[in-house]
């Protein structure tokens, strides 16, 4: 069982989706395949961002039903940590674009919410 409020993990769901903005502002895809440091600090962000998730869906299972896809995104990080070998690059960059302005999104609604 968690210690922590609930909140605590959109908030690093927030950082971490923060920081990885921060990170990819200004670079392009081809930027990003070339950085082995952009890619470490990308990827290790979206492991918190699965890891942090997954917790709440233990500590909070209603409000974490309220985020569509958890279980993708968990699995998502599962893959990153446990299948680091099988991961594409272009897979994360497109996940990076297309998928995490969502999820920031949402996360900082809920916080807003629950405040």
């Amino acid at each position: 069982m968690s210690l922590r409020d609930p909140r605590a993990f959109l908030w690093d769901v927030q950082e971490a989706a923060g920081a990885i903005q921060r990170f990819l502002a200004g670079m392009s895809a081809e930027d990003y395949a070339a950085s082995e440091m952009a890619q470490a600090a990308v990827e290790r962000k979206f492991e918190i961002i699965g890891e942090a998730l997954g917790q709440l869906a233990r500590a909070d299972a209603a409000l974490a039903a309220r985020i569509p896809d958890l279980a993708q995104i968990v699995a998502f990080r599962n893959q990153l940590i446990h299948g680091y070998a099988r991961v594409h690059v272009r897979t994360v960059w497109n996940v990076a674009q297309d998928s995490l302005p969502g999820l920031a999104r949402l996360t900082a609604e809920l916080l807003k919410e629950l405040d």
